[in-house]
């Protein structure tokens, strides 16, 4: 199965910005207007979107939720959104606002019970699992606190719990231009082949996309990597 790419618009303030290694104070703007880099997208052939709310991630409510709306509405991309989404009010903001997917992460590690229950009333096919790892062990709020929870138990929870899709991504190495984490990519696909396992983090050329996709990955969210012109968005849409 071909990968699919998957660019990421993270918002901060309503603009679109990126972070080195979730670090809020090294953050860079690229674009003030992210209905226009989603056209972008859209324009060059992309189907989905990986959008975050980094703001409500840091403050464990939704907060820009009208950036979801607006790119919902006047795009056709199939949105994945997170960020901030810390109880069942964040919950529904998030799908009335026209998100196909909703990202958590922080709550099925702070509340699993109520994330049982999400799953139950929506189906495990409307979210898409975000688990953060510094040094294989989960991260939430935004990358700011730091847990004991071994990756590879989380992702054998939540498959029980009849979780399809989860993404990763390697802290250490987000933002940084160094390449994706293989290793550990390598070691969740061999561990669970069934998984729609997406990459994140680190990606730095159409050379990082195919060794995911040798690796097994089924898709790869890219983000630094386009707005720094390294991955031209006219090579991604023949991936």
């Amino acid at each position: 199965m071909p990968i699919e790419v998957i660019p990421a618009i993270d918002i901060i303030n309503g603009k679109c910005v990126r972070l080195t290694q979730g670090d809020y104070s090294q953050q860079k703007i690229y674009n003030e207007h992210p209905l226009e880099v989603a056209r972008q997208f859209e324009d060059a052939g992309l189907k989905r979107l990986h959008l975050v709310d980094l703001d409500g991630a840091k403050q464990g409510a939704v907060k820009n939720w009208k950036v979801l709306e607006t790119l919902a509405g006047k795009t056709k991309l199939v949105i994945d959104f997170g960020g901030g989404i810390s109880g069942s009010k964040d919950l529904q903001i998030v799908f009335d606002s026209g998100a196909a997917f909703c990202t958590v992460g922080s709550i099925a590690v702070k509340n699993e019970k109520l994330f049982l229950e999400w799953l139950l009333t929506y189906g495990p096919a409307r979210f898409l699992l975000g688990a953060d790892v510094r040094e294989e062990k989960i991260s939430i709020s935004g990358w700011q606190e730091d847990t004991k929870i071994w990756i590879y138990d989380f992702v054998e929870k939540y498959i029980q719990a009849g979780v399809t899709q989860i993404f990763c991504t390697d802290i250490s190495l987000d933002g940084a231009m160094k390449g994706p984490s293989l290793p550990l990519y390598k070691n969740i696909v061999q561990k669970f082949p069934d998984l729609h396992f997406i990459a994140s983090g680190g990606i730095r050329s159409l050379d990082d996309i195919f060794k995911l996709e040798d690796a097994g990955c089924r898709g790869a969210i890219v983000g630094k990597a386009i707005y720094e012109g390294l991955i031209r968005l006219k090579d991604l849409a023949r991936c």
